[in-house]
């Protein structure tokens, strides 16, 4: 059930930070997320694109986001809308997303996943092969995407040491590509967005908080 106790008090929090609230829907009926939008909320994240899509065509004037793990077969399904993509974990996939984004004269915002947990279920790019890709060759030829900064989640742990560590590498490395519209760093969720704003977030993930416990 909504909670705009909490999504208020978490839309406080973010303003000394200047950080977006990107709040994650996944799961969460189109009525509630409507609710939310109406009062006020812009950014919605989600993980699936078929639940993806099915919101978007009740909710055409919302910013989604598609904050999942992408599929480069499913990515023509939501080039037209998506607003960012979160989760781009490889070069082939960020040339298919080049590719679908040319068909239809579109530049595609994108940030960069980087694998900073001590978990095998995290998924990501190593900091090494995300300079690779960054400083690369091949990704000047991509003129229908715009990578604009970088994406990762902590480990799963209440060890608030071991998650600030892992926020502050990605922090370092983002810093590291300084560029004027590299500009986002989309790290923290539920558990642990206060830490990330602290070491640097730009964008946080919260749906739990919001929405209460996903059904699936």
């Amino acid at each position: 059930m909504l909670n705009l106790e909490n999504y208020n008090r978490i839309v406080e929090e973010l303003i000394p930070y200047d950080a977006h609230l990107i709040a994650v829907s996944k799961t969460k009926p189109f009525e509630e997320i409507r609710k939310l939008f109406h009062y006020g909320q812009k950014y919605f994240g989600e993980n699936y694109v078929q639940e993806l899509i099915s919101k978007h065509s009740i909710l055409p004037e919302v910013q989604w986001h598609f904050i999942g793990h992408l599929q480069r077969n499913k990515v023509k399904q939501i080039i037209p809308f998506v607003s960012l993509i979160h989760g781009v974990d490889s070069l082939k996939l960020l040339e298919e997303i080049n590719k679908e984004a040319a068909k239809i004269n579109r530049i595609q915002d994108c940030l960069i996943e980087i694998f900073i947990a001590k978990e095998e279920t995290k998924s990501g790019l190593t900091p090494e092969e995300a300079i690779q890709i960054l400083s690369g060759k091949e990704i000047t030829g991509l003129k229908n995407i715009s990578i604009r900064g970088l994406m990762g989640m902590a480990t799963n742990t209440k060890d608030e040491s071991i998650i600030r560590s892992e926020f502050k590498m990605l922090r370092n490395l983002f810093d590291e590509y300084n560029r004027d519209d590299f500009n986002i760093l989309s790290m923290g969720m539920t558990s642990d967005y206060k830490i990330a704003l602290e070491e640097g977030s730009t964008m946080v993930r919260i749906g739990s908080a919001i929405f209460g416990e996903r059904a699936g």
